[in-house]
């Protein structure tokens, strides 16, 4: 697993509302990462991402004075790291300005906790990649860099969006990822009426993983809630 290696990394949170500060340094802190700056002026940003060099930012578009975008545009003079914007949702020029800049993704508010987690969890993944691909299940091991399952020797291949379900669930610990969130990971922004093809993905993947599919012990509902991946550590 990775997640050891993400909490190692460094985050500079950009808002100038101190209760929007505190709710995203709760996720991220109950996540296990320890090393959160925070700041709520464009110039306390750009002071903070130079001297601490932090390993991703999170900014807001709004801020006292100026805003988010051209915080991005400063820092872009001495840094290349990742980040990701918060944005309003009745700004919806918000995404494709900031997208267009270079920023990696964007999170509109309210959000969930556990859709900020996968975003920065995905973009920290991908950026900062470690050497192993591999993951234990209790039963097989998935080769991510393959897109493949061994099962008892077997190799079984996985389709794209299984393979997108697996990392998504994988990212989280052990901890409960809801539907929602895993719909909007692998259908986008607008996730809603895929629930049915999530079960069915669901169905799938316990027959690729599971030693005995109508009794998981990998994969795991959470009735009303959404489903965890426990992981042999």
């Amino acid at each position: 697993m990775e997640q050891p290696f993400l909490h190692t990394k460094k985050i500079l949170l950009v808002d100038d509302e101190p209760e929007l500060r505190k709710l995203v340094t709760d996720i991220l802190s109950d996540d296990g990462f320890t090393n959160i700056i925070e700041a709520g002026s464009v110039q306390t940003g750009l002071s903070l991402s130079e001297r601490e060099k932090p390993d991703l930012a999170i900014l807001d578009v709004m801020l006292p004075d100026g805003d988010g975008f051209s915080l991005m545009k400063k820092m872009r003079t001495f840094t290349d790291i990742p980040i990701i914007f918060l944005t309003a949702k009745d700004e919806a020029a918000d995404k494709p300005a900031g997208l267009g800049l270079g920023a990696d993704d964007y999170v509109v508010k309210p959000f969930l906790p556990q859709e900020l987690l996968l975003r920065v969890h995905a973009i920290l993944r991908r950026c900062y990649k470690t050497d192993s691909p591999l993951l234990e299940l209790d039963g097989c091991t998935i080769d991510f860099s393959r897109a493949e399952v061994n099962k008892n020797g077997t190799i079984i291949a996985l389709t794209a969006k299984e393979h997108a379900l697996l990392e998504t669930l994988s990212r989280s610990d052990g901890r409960i990822v809801s539907i929602d969130a895993l719909c909007e990971a692998l259908w986008g922004d607008n996730p809603f009426g895929y629930e049915n093809s999530l079960n069915a993905h669901i169905r799938r993947i316990r027959e690729k993983i599971e030693t005995n599919p109508s009794k998981p012990v990998s994969l795991i509902t959470v009735k009303g809630l959404g489903y965890k991946l426990n992981v042999r550590k």
